[in-house]
C-alpha cells in the first residue's frame, strides 16, 4: 500500500543522501564564515596595500557592514524567487559568492572592495534562504536538527578557521603583503565554485513539487529516490499566500527577532575578544582566531549538532545557551579589573562565552526556526524574513556597539550584551514552540 503525505521522508533513516545534502548545503555557509572572517584578519594588509592611511569612519563602516547589508537584500530577493522553486535558483548563490570572492583580489581601492563585498553579501543572503530550506524539506524528522546544525552551525566556524590557516600558511611562505591579502580573499572562491555542480544536481524537494508546483508524479519520484517507498503525495496547497502568511506571521516575526538578538550579541563580542584579550596574551588576531575556533567553537558545535539539538530540543538548548552567554558576559562586567590583570582568565571566560553562544548559534543562527515554523506555501519568504532579521542585527551591532563602548565604557557595554542575551532566553521561551523531532506538516498544521 502506498504511504501518504511525507511519512516516507519523515521516517527515513539518516543515510548517504542526507550526508551529501548536508555537505552540499553547508559549504555555502562555510563560504560565509570564510568571507566575513577573512576581511577582518587581512585588514591591516589591505590598508598597507592602499597607502597605509587609516580608514575614514565611512570606509570602516562600509567594510564592516557592506556584506551584511547585501545579505539582507539577497535574502529578501531570493526569498521571493524561492517561491518559484527551491532548486531552480540553487547554485546561483554560490556562483555569486565565487565570482565576487575572485573579484576582491583585483579591487583597486577600498571603495571598490566595499562595493564588491556588498554583491558578495547578496550571495550569502541567498544561500541562507535556500540551503536551510532545501535541507529541512529533504530531511527526516528525527535528524532534521542534526542536518541543519552540522550544515550551518558547524560549517560557519570551520570556514572562519580555514581563512586563518590560509593566512598563516602564506605568512610562512613569505608571500608579499600586497599579494597575500588578495590570495586570502580570492581563496573563498574555491569552496563556492567547487560545490556548484552538486547544487545544480540536487533534486527539487518533494514538498515543493507536491504542495506548490502541483506535480504529484515528480514529487513521488523524489520521495522514492530518498526513501525507496511507494508514495502518494498530497494535493497542492491552493490557499492564498496572504491568508497563510497572516496565520503564521507571529511565529515568523518571532524567529526573525530571535536571530536579530543572537547576532547583536555575537557580533558585538568581536569588539572585546581579539582586541581586548589577544594582545594582552601576546597573540596576534590570527592565532587568537585559530584557538577560539579549534577549542571553543567547532567541538561544542559538533557535539550539540550530533547529540543535543534533536533529543534535547531547540528551545531548551537555545534558552540555556542564552542564559550561559549572559553569565559569561556578565562575568566580564563584574570582574573587569581582575580580568584585565589576569589575561589568561579573561581568555578562558571569553572561550566559555563562545561555547555558550554556540547553542543559540545552531538554532536561531543556523536558520532552523524560520524553516520549521512556516508551511511549505510560504516557507521561502518566511525564511528570508528571519535571515534579514539576523543580518540587520549583525549590522546594527557593528554600528552601535563601538558608540556604546565610547559612551558608557566597557563595563556598560558588557551589561547591555548581558541584558540582550537574557532577553533572547525569555523571548525563546515565550514566543516559539518546540520543533524538535516533529514533521514539518505537524508543526504548521499543514494538511
Amino acid at each position: 500500500m502506498a504511504q501518504t503525505a511525507f511519512a516516507a521522508i519523515d521516517e527515513q533513516a539518516f543515510k548517504a543522501f542526507h550526508w551529501r545534502a548536508t555537505l552540499t548545503t553547508g559549504l555555502g555557509v562555510f563560504c560565509d564564515g570564510y568571507d566575513l572572517t577573512a576581511v577582518g584578519i587581512v585588514l591591516p594588509l589591505i590598508l598597507k596595500s592602499f597607502g597605509g592611511a587609516p580608514l575614514t569612519s565611512l570606509q570602516s563602516a562600509g567594510l564592516a557592514s557592506s556584506a551584511l547589508m547585501g545579505s539582507a537584500i539577497g535574502a529578501l530577493l531570493f526569498g521571493v524567487l524561492g517561491q518559484q522553486g527551491r532548486r531552480r535558483y540553487y547554485g546561483y548563490d554560490v556562483l555569486i559568492l565565487g565570482v565576487t570572492a575572485l573579484a576582491q583580489a583585483f579591487a583597486p581601492g577600498v571603495a571598490w572592495l566595499i562595493a564588491i563585498r556588498f554583491v558578495l553579501g547578496i550571495g550569502v543572503g541567498a544561500d541562507y534562504v535556500l540551503s536551510p530550506m532545501i535541507m529541512a524539506e529533504h530531511a527526516n524528522r528525527a535528524d532534521r536538527g542534526r542536518a541543519l546544525g552540522l550544515g550551518f552551525g558547524t560549517m560557519w566556524p570551520l570556514g572562519a578557521l580555514v581563512s586563518a590557516v590560509i593566512l598563516l600558511i602564506l605568512d610562512g611562505l613569505r608571500v608579499p603583503p600586497d599579494l597575500e591579502w588578495r590570495i586570502v580573499l580570492a581563496a573563498g572562491a574555491v569552496p563556492a565554485l567547487s560545490v556548484l555542480y552538486l547544487r545544480r544536481t540536487m533534486p527539487e524537494t518533494a514538498r515543493f513539487l507536491a504542495r506548490m508546483a502541483g506535480d504529484a508524479d515528480a514529487a513521488a519520484r523524489v520521495m522514492a529516490e530518498i526513501s525507496g517507498a511507494d508514495v502518494a503525495p498530497p494535493e497542492a496547497d491552493a490557499r492564498p499566500f496572504a491568508e497563510v502568511f497572516a496565520r503564521h506571521a507571529r511565529v515568523i516575526i518571532s524567529a526573525a527577532l530571535l536571530w536579530m538578538v543572537y547576532d547583536l550579541v555575537v557580533y558585538a563580542s568581536i569588539l572585546f575578544g581579539p582586541s581586548l584579550i589577544a594582545g594582552s596574551l601576546g597573540f596576534g588576531p590570527v592565532a587568537f582566531q585559530l584557538i577560539m575556533e579549534l577549542v571553543f567553537t567547532i567541538p561544542p558545535a559538533v557535539v550539540m549538532s550530533l547529540w543535543v539539538i534533536d533529543p534535547v530540543g531547540r528551545k531548551p538548548l537555545q534558552v540555556w545557551g542564552f542564559v550561559a552567554t549572559a553569565a559569561t558576559v556578565g562575568a566580564f562586567a563584574l570582574m573587569q579589573g581582575q580580568l584585565a590583570r589576569a589575561p589568561t582568565l579573561a581568555f578562558l571566560v571569553f572561550g566559555l562565552f563562545n561555547v555558550a553562544a554556540t547553542a543559540p548559534g545552531i538554532v536561531s543562527g543556523a536558520g532552523v526556526l524560520g524553516v520549521e515554523l512556516a508551511p511549505t506555501r510560504i516557507r521561502s519568504v518566511a525564511q528570508s524574513i528571519t535571515v534579514a532579521g539576523g543580518r540587520i542585527g549583525a549590522a546594527l551591532s557593528g554600528f552601535f556597539f563601538p558608540l556604546l563602548f565610547a559612551g558608557v565604557g566597557q563595563a556598560g557595554a558588557y551589561w547591555v550584551m548581558t541584558g540582550l542575551a537574557l532577553l533572547g532566553a525569555v523571548l525563546t521561551q515565550a514566543l516559539v514552540p518546540e520543533t524538535g523531532r516533529k514533521s514539518l506538516e505537524a508543526l504548521t498544521e499543514e494538511g
